[in-house]
This record gives C-alpha cells, structure tokens and sequence, in this order.
C-alpha cells in the first residue's frame, strides 16, 4: 500500500508539471469552483462572496443559464419556431408537419414538379412532339394535351411544323456578310445572284433523325441547285426574262435531291431578290445595257414607220383599183376626170398668170357688186 500511495502521488505530480499550464486556462471557464473573481458563492482569494454585497467583484461567469420562454419545449428546433411563427401568421392555416420530418415534405413537392414538367406536355396546334425514349425515336406527339414518361425515360423536343423558315443566300444576307455571289452562265458571263429559299417541315423524324444538320444541308443544296439552272440559260435571260422559269426550277430541282435524302423538308418557293453582273464591270454593263435599249428602241421606230408607209401604199393600191374599174367602164370621162385632177394637183402648188382674151373680164369681184347694191337701200 504504501508502494502504491507513492506511485499514485508520483503520477500526479508529474501530471501536474505536464498540464500546470492549462489549469489558469481553466479556471476562466469554471463557473463552479474558483475563478479569478471566485466562485458562484463565494469570493475571490479573500474568500469574499461573488454577490453584489460581498466583499470581492462578481464573477461574470457565475450567472446561471438563460431558460427559454415558458411554454418552450426543451426539445424545439428553430426550424419549428419559424414554422409555427409562419403558421401564425397566416392565421394558423400554414400546413402542420404532424410530427414528420420536413424533409420529407419538401421531396414530395420536388417530386410533383417533376413529374409536372417532364411527363405532362402541352402540343401546340402549328406544332409536333418528337418522344425519344433512352435517346432512341419512340413517337411524335400530335396537339393536344400529352402524356409520356417522366425525364430521363423520356424526352420531348417540340418542333413547328407550319411556320415558314427562310434562307437567304448571296447580298447583304449571304453567309459572306454581304460578299458578292458569283456564277457562270450559260453563254459564258458572270452574274452575282441574291435569292431566298422558304422551307418548311413535313416530317419531324426524319427532320431531325436523317440529316446531322438540316438547315446548312438546305443551304448548300438551294447553292449547288442555283448554279445547275444558271449555267444552262444566257445572261439576259437571267437578268430579266427567264427569272420566274429559273425560280421554278431551282425549287423543283431541291425538293427532288431533297426528297433523295429523305429530310423531311418542302421547298415553299425561291426568290431572286438581286440579279446583276459583278460588281467590277456593273458600270460597263450598264453603258451596254442602255445601247442596247436605244438600239431596240430605233428598231421599233423603224418598224412602226415601216408599217405606216406599207398601211398608206395599201390605201393608194386599193384607190387605184377602184379608179380602174371606172375607167374599163368609162374611158373617156374618166381620162378628162383624171387630167383635170391632176392639173389641178400641179397647178396648186405653183405661181400661174391666166390670160384671156379681149371682152372677157378675167376678174369679177362679186362681194364689191353685192355690197354696192345695198348701199342705196340703206
């Protein structure tokens, strides 16, 4: 025993040398024993009391612990006071968790949202659904309301089938930002052509299954059609008559390679919005444009006088015959009718003197003899 005492006092010695530093430490959070003011009851060093008529200060962590408003449960978090403080406010119709997590609460309104917005789908009228079930087609949803599995089972990409999509090529809105849009006629020229493509979707499954991307396919297949048909008709023809023609047969010509590609796609119409020459000989080709129309417009005076001419020889031939056939019926009255006429024709347009002979007044002015005999009347 005395062995075991010694051991005993040794340890505690040495325990002491070893954690005498934390003992003033701890002494600021006793709040039972003694403090650097003392303890609870009593006083400092002087074995003053802690109160406020003792002899020492009073010892600031002697306070006891602040108790929770009556009425308090001892186990109530302060999720639950904001709850039931929420309750309260709303005149204590905020739905009670009836002794159940919240958690749980708040999981099923996730899980109702989600089933909300990914299984349910509103189909607009112009509009199809295209259902991919684990990323594999498995249905196009028709307008209305509809129902498929919830995300990620299913997925729903909503596709307008009726709207009108436009593609313009070459001019201000080509793919080059405005960059001229060359190509090469039939006889040899070079036009720089700014048209439109509109398109429309006829079949979502293929629309988005069957090409990687659809509308720069359209692109390149409305470029390529455009310049088959162009190098098969003459520049005039492209710049003014023809352009109804070529439209039409660019739009037959896509919708055919399209259809091979089975894209799902119908060409609605082309328009050419530009047709002109390139932009370094536009002034030459218009100084040539514009001979050309005065040319044309020469030659279309000389066909209407020609047609005068032609419509006045006519008349004189029809006058003529008529004139002979009097004559075969009588020769001598119509020579005299002809000589006099003629004379008359030659003699008009010249100075003549007429001299006649001796007794005959070759000028009898009759407005003078009329009037002279009405002045004695008056």
């Amino acid at each position: 025993m005395p062995l075991l005492f010694a051991s005993a006092h040794s340890y505690n010695s040495n325990m002491r040398r070893i954690f005498g530093w934390a003992l003033p430490a701890g002494a600021l959070f006793n709040e039972d024993k003694g403090g650097p003011w003392g303890g609870r009851g009593n006083g400092g060093p002087g074995g003053g009391s802690g109160g406020g008529d003792g002899g020492g200060p009073r010892n600031p962590w002697s306070q006891p612990p602040r108790k929770r408003p009556a009425g308090a449960g001892a186990n109530v978090t302060s999720l639950d006071d904001f709850l039931k403080k929420s309750r309260d406010k709303f005149g204590g119709k905020f739905p009670d968790t009836g002794g159940r997590p919240i958690w749980a609460y708040l999981a099923g309104a996730l899980l109702l949202m989600w089933l909300l917005f990914t299984a349910i789908h509103r189909i607009g009228p112009q509009e199809r659904g295209v259902v991919t079930r684990f990323g594999q087609y498995a249905g196009t949803l028709e307008p209305g309301m509809r129902f498929t599995f919830p995300s990620p089972v299913d997925r729903v990409e909503t596709i307008d089938v009726e709207g009108i999509r436009t593609i313009d090529i070459g001019g201000a809105g080509g793919a080059a930002t405005g960059a001229e849009n060359l190509m090469l006629t039939g006889d040899q020229n070079i036009i720089d052509l700014a048209y439109s493509v509109r398109w429309n979707i006829s079949d979502p499954e293929l629309y988005m299954f069957q090409l990687a991307d659809p509308d720069d396919t359209i692109r390149e297949i409305a470029e390529s059609a455009m310049r088959a048909v162009v190098a098969r008709v003459s520049l005039d023809d492209a710049i003014g008559a023809q352009r109804s023609q070529i439209e039409q047969n660019v739009e037959n010509l896509m919708q055919e390679i399209l259809n091979r590609y089975r894209a799902g796609v119908v060409i609605q119409g082309i328009a050419i919005r530009q047709a002109d020459p390139p932009e370094a000989v536009n002034k030459a080709f218009k100084e040539v444009s514009a001979a050309q129309q005065d040319a044309q417009s020469y030659m279309n005076q000389a066909r209407a006088y020609a047609l005068q001419l032609t419509a006045k020889a006519q008349g004189e031939a029809a006058q003529f015959d008529k004139v002979y056939e009097q004559y075969r019926q009588a020769p001598e009255v119509t020579r005299r009718r002809m000589y006099y006429e003629t004379m008359e024709q030659v003699l008009s347009k010249v100075d003549k003197t007429i001299v006649e002979t001796g007794g005959v007044t070759s000028y009898l002015p009759l407005p003078e003899v009329a009037r002279r005999r009405q002045e004695p009347a008056q």
